[in-house]
């Protein structure tokens, strides 16, 4: 598609960007457009007057087929204008659909005040991250937070786009990213979304269901840790989503820490079933840890599939 690179090498590339540059701020994130144009949509599909879940179905379907059809028409133009230009815009919007570094740099940022004893900073920045209260937190609780949401979003902030990236280039990584963007504004289940997000929560909830799973299995290799695997078999069905069980499972079983538990949500208590055993306490060094796990898990993901991609011509 880039008219230059083959699309092994695109995907090096493109994770290669990643890490090296992140998402610079002074360029527009196609996730911010994103928002934008789900916030847009929504009060239009809601004036029609069509049933909540028709109305939402239409928002998945423009939103992912529009971000599909955005990204391959831009990689197209750019082709047509000079293969060089096709190559380097197919690198740089797949590069927007990965997230490690950035995952990396907010996990981090939690940990620096930590680790200086500024939990009152600590619970701010965490809260940059997650959708829980967090102004009450423990040392314990904040470290808990920030490991589940590095591990939940090794999976779909790293490697789903990247699976989807796999087989069908730039396109189909930014579509798996325009339905992961409508489950997080809209698939909610409160009044307001329960039936207009319901088939945003639903494909979201399919698109993810073979990277989920294909987490725990990097994971577990990344951290050579036949428990990792073990408890994600074991643990992953517990949690409230059929997917986000299984990465945050087994990077409880590698840390060998227990996750999930009381979490407060707009000062409503929510118990979240627990994931691995406690065989010791949550301190803060599990946060770089289980930020390293992501980022071994990541370069393994890139390593075979760009070896598959070239191993069958692609």
């Amino acid at each position: 598609m880039s008219g230059l690179l083959p699309p092994s090498l695109v995907v090096l590339a493109a994770f290669a960007v990643d890490m090296l540059v992140g998402d610079p701020r002074w360029l527009p994130h196609p996730v911010v457009l994103m928002g934008r144009a789900i916030r847009r949509l929504e009060e239009l599909l809601r004036r029609t007057g069509l049933p909540l879940r028709l109305a939402g179905a239409l928002l998945a379907l423009f939103l992912v087929g529009g971000a599909w059809l955005a990204t391959w028409a831009v990689i197209q133009a750019c082709v047509w204008l000079h293969p060089v230009a096709g190559a380097l815009a197919h690198v740089w919007l797949f590069s927007t659909t990965l997230a490690p570094r950035s995952l990396a740099e907010h996990a981090m940022a939690v940990y620096r005040p930590l680790v200086a004893g500024d939990l009152l900073q600590a619970r701010e920045r965490v809260g940059w991250i997650v959708g829980r209260d967090t102004q009450d937190l423990s040392e314990t609780e904040v470290v808990r937070a920030a490991v589940e949401t590095v591990a939940e979003s090794t999976c779909d902030g790293v490697l789903a786009p990247l699976f989807w990236g796999l087989v069908g280039g730039a396109p189909l990584a930014m579509a798996y990213k325009a339905a992961n963007t409508l489950d997080s504004m809209v698939g909610h289940l409160d009044e307001r979304y329960r039936e207009f997000g319901w088939a945003s929560a639903r494909l979201d909830d399919l698109l993810n269901l073979v990277p989920a799973r294909l987490s725990a299995l990097l994971l577990a290799a990344a951290a050579l840790s036949g428990r990792a695997l073990a408890t994600a078999w074991r643990d992953a069905r517990r949690h409230p989503s059929p997917n986000s069980g299984w990465s945050e499972a087994a990077v409880a079983g590698a840390l060998g820490v227990r996750l999930g538990g009381l979490n407060y949500y707009d000062g409503e208590p929510e118990m979240r079933a627990y994931m691995g055993d406690a065989l010791r306490p949550l301190e803060p060094a599990d946060i770089p840890r289980a930020v390293r796990l992501m980022y071994l898990a990541a370069a393994m993901a890139v390593a075979l599939g760009a070896l598959v991609l070239y191993l069958t011509g692609r």
